[in-house]
């Protein structure tokens, strides 16, 4: 395809960025990218960040390639450990931080999303999103520590099961009555914390961290944990606050269209930060497949061939070898779950109101069917 001659700007450098960027490289040679990033910009893959001791590495040797590589492989000028102070929709031009002014062709906000802290987990309290919040996270991480999970989702479930198989003591707090309550059925939820439990993890379930004062969380039904290292799970928050000031129309996250196209012409957003059309409005996509399905499209949009995501049932493995889980999340929020099988080896089928099958859990040896629940299940959305 013929190249632009404006340049593209990519504001973030996660696994969306340079996906994008590696994706659009394929079609166009020459039209200039700038990637502006608040980080370094090395290259790593983020779900390697939850499995990093069972991989026998610290935050170094998950880099996959180191900032100048990475960008250099995409042919890419970095702008590395730089905010963006502004973004003039009318003019296409972005100001950063050190009053550098890059004029645009199209714009793409891949800014990610940030940890939800809680004001009662106290200012010391880690959270691990980024290879740079790893590092942290190491080098706070005493040998053999206690550490107190605040969370029992994905992540924390992940976190806990790589650090007690290392040798660490973990402790998850949850106000919710089972581990990963917004993607699995309470059946699959019990497995998959019976799995965690033989291996050592300790759950406090149905209760939330009311106070922590030196080294001690006091739990709001009166329960006391003690720790050396808190690490606060929560969730994630889409960055939107760059969109905003620009005046994009946001809702959870950045609205885009089928092409992941904002609100504004030439801009267009990707990743953890975006709100992708769905069967009830719109939803999140935190997860690393949709991202390249996106990518993949969305560089053939920049190329000049506007081109709709067409995003598959795309299963999630949870890395949690204590109990195998993987989940394909259901489209919409109004159904139920029908469970079959004998724990840990259950799955389950996720059936909206309107009779469609739109999501699927599996865990145990389940998981070996995971082909075959996913050519069950629609697309996201399709390419017409």
């Amino acid at each position: 395809m013929a190249a632009t001659s404006a340049p593209i700007v990519i504001v973030g450098s996660g696994h969306a960025g340079y996906t994008l960027a590696r994706e659009f490289r394929k079609l166009d040679e020459a039209t200039p990218i700038h990637i502006v990033t608040r980080d370094d910009g090395c290259a790593y893959y983020k779900p390697n960040l939850s499995k990093a001791f069972a991989m026998d590495k610290d935050a170094d040797g998950l880099v996959q390639q180191p900032p100048e590589q990475a960008a250099a492989g995409v042919a890419a000028q970095l702008h590395a450990h730089t905010a963006v102070a502004s973004i003039d929709l009318d003019a296409q031009r972005v100001v950063l931080e050190d009053d550098t002014v890059l004029d645009y062709g199209q714009l793409v906000l891949a800014t990610g999303a940030t940890p939800v802290r809680l004001p009662a987990l106290g200012p010391d309290a880690v959270s691990v999103n980024t290879i740079d919040d790893y590092r942290r996270f190491r080098a706070a991480l005493p040998e053999k520590a206690r550490v107190l999970v605040a969370g029992a989702g994905l992540i924390g479930c992940e976190f806990a099961n790589d650090l007690v198989a290392a040798g660490y003591s973990v402790d998850v707090v949850d106000i919710c009555s089972w581990p990963l309550p917004r993607l699995l059925p309470e059946a699959q939820g019990r497995a998959l914390q019976a799995g965690l439990e033989a291996l050592g993890v300790r759950f406090h379930l149905g209760a939330g961290i009311a106070q922590v004062a030196d080294g001690t969380a006091t739990l709001d039904d009166g329960a006391t944990v003690d720790f050396d290292l808190l690490l606060s799970a929560i969730g994630l928050k889409p960055n939107t606050t760059l969109a905003v000031a620009a005046g994009l129309q946001c809702g959870h996250g950045i609205t885009v269209d089928a092409a992941f196209q904002t609100s504004a012409s030439h801009v267009y957003a990707l990743g953890d930060c975006v709100d992708v059309p769905a069967d009830d409005g719109a939803q999140p996509m935190p997860y690393i497949l949709p991202i390249a399905h996106a990518a993949r499209a969305l560089a053939k949009t920049l190329a000049g061939e506007r081109t709709e995501a067409a995003l598959p049932a795309m299963p999630v493995i949870v890395k949690t070898p204590a109990c195998p889980t993987l989940v394909c999340p259901p489209l919409n929020s109004a159904g139920h779950w029908q469970v079959e099988g004998t724990a840990p080896d259950l799955e389950a089928v996720f059936t909206a109101d309107d009779g469609r099958e739109t999501g699927f859990a599996l865990t145990g040896a389940a998981t070996k069917k995971r082909g075959e629940f996913a050519g069950r299940m629609p697309p996201v959305h399709r390419v017409d």
